[in-house]
C-alpha cells in the first residue's frame, strides 16, 4: 500500500507537470524546436547523469547484484521477443498506417522518459540501476525490429546506435566507477545529483508539450483503446503472472512489471512522421496511453 500511495502521489505530480508542459506549449513558450532541444537534453545529459548517480549510491558490487543485472537482461529480452511476436498477432488485421505505429508502440515504451523517474522515486538508486540495465534490450529492438516496421535498417547501424546511446554509455561508465571504487569530488557529485534531479520535471514538461496538440476526441477510437488496453494492462499483467512463478527478486519483478506497463514511446510518432506511416494516429497512441497510464500505473503497484 505504501508503494501505491507513492505511485499515486508521483502520478499526481507528473500529471501537474504535464499540464504545465501543455500550457507552455499552448502559450508558445515551448515550441517544436524547444521541445526537441529539451528531449535531446533529457536523453543525452540528464538521464545519463541519473544513471551514473545510481551506481555511485554506495551499493556494493555483490555477486547477487550482478546476478540480478544478468537476469534483468534476460527478462527484458524475453519480454521484447514476446512484444514483437504478440504485436504481429494482435494487430495483423490493421492497415500499415495503423499496424506500424501500434506494433512499434508495443516494442518501444516510454520507459526512458517515464520509467526511469518512476523507478527512482519508488525504489531509489537500485531501481534506477536495474531499470538502466533493463533498457538495453529495449533500445536494441527499437532500432532493429522496431525501425524495420517503418523502413529497412542495416544491422551494423542498429548495433552502433545501441552501443553509442548516451544512456547505455552511462551504464558502462557507472559500472566501471562502482567496480573500481572511484569516489568523485564533492563538486562533481553535486553536479551529477543536481542534473539527475531534473529528470522528472523535464521529462513531464516534454510529454505535456507533445500532448498539447492532440485532439482529445481521438482517444476513444477502438484501435487506440485496444492498443492502450494491451500496452498498459494485459502486457504487464502477463509479465507479472509469469515472474510470480519464478524465483525472481521482488525488486526486479516490480521493475519488470512497471516497465512493461509504460505508455507508448514518443519515438512512435516521430518515426511515423519521418517515414510517412500514420503520424497522426501514432500521436493519438502516445497521447492516449500516456494519459491512461496515470490511472493504470498506480493500480499495478497494488500487485507489487
Amino acid at each position: 500500500m505504501d508503494v501505491f500511495r507513492q505511485m499515486l502521489s508521483l502520478q499526481a505530480q507528473m500529471f501537474l507537470l504535464m499540464l504545465l508542459g501543455a500550457l507552455m506549449a499552448k502559450l508558445r513558450i515551448i515550441g517544436e524546436a524547444g521541445r526537441k532541444t529539451l528531449s535531446a537534453l533529457l536523453l543525452d545529459l540528464i538521464l545519463p547523469c541519473n544513471i551514473v548517480c545510481s551506481f555511485l549510491g554506495g551499493t556494493g558490487a555483490t555477486p547477487e547484484f550482478f546476478k540480478n543485472c544478468l537476469l534483468a537482461l534476460v527478462i527484458c529480452t524475453v519480454i521484447q521477443t514476446a512484444a514483437i511476436l504478440g504485436s504481429r498477432l494482435a494487430f495483423r488485421r490493421y492497415p500499415r498506417e495503423k499496424k506500424g505505429p501500434m506494433s512499434y508502440g508495443m516494442i518501444c515504451s516510454n520507459s526512458s522518459f517515464v520509467g526511469m523517474p518512476v523507478a527512482n522515486a519508488l525504489y531509489g538508486g537500485m531501481g534506477v540501476m536495474y531499470t538502466s540495465i533493463f533498457q538495453i534490450p529495449i533500445r536494441f529492438t527499437m532500432w532493429t525490429a522496431g525501425l524495420h516496421l517503418f523502413t529497412q535498417v542495416e544491422r551494423r547501424q542498429a548495433v552502433k546506435m545501441t552501443l553509442t546511446h548516451p544512456c547505455n554509455l552511462a551504464v558502462f561508465l557507472g559500472l566501471a566507477l562502482m567496480l573500481l571504487g572511484v569516489e568523485l569530488p564533492a563538486f562533481a557529485m553535486q553536479t551529477l545529483t543536481g542534473l539527475s534531479g531534473c529528470c522528472i520535471p523535464v521529462s513531464m514538461l516534454v510529454i505535456g508539450s507533445v500532448l498539447a496538440g492532440t485532439d482529445v476526441r481521438s482517444l476513444f477510437s477502438w484501435p487506440v483503446l485496444w492498443f492502450s488496453l494491451l500496452r498498459l494492462v494485459v502486457f504487464p499483467l502477463a509479465v507479472y503472472g509469469v515472474l510470480c512463478l519464478l524465483p525472481v527478486d521482488p525488486l526486479l519483478t516490480g521493475i519488470s512489471v512497471l516497465m512493461s506497463g509504460m505508455p507508448a514511446g514518443s519515438t512512435t510518432s516521430i518515426l511515423a512522421e519521418q517515414y510517412g506511416c500514420g503520424s497522426l494516429f501514432a500521436s493519438q497512441l502516445v497521447f492516449a496511453s500516456t494519459l491512461f497510464s496515470i490511472a493504470t500505473l498506480p493500480l499495478l503497484c497494488l500487485l507489487l
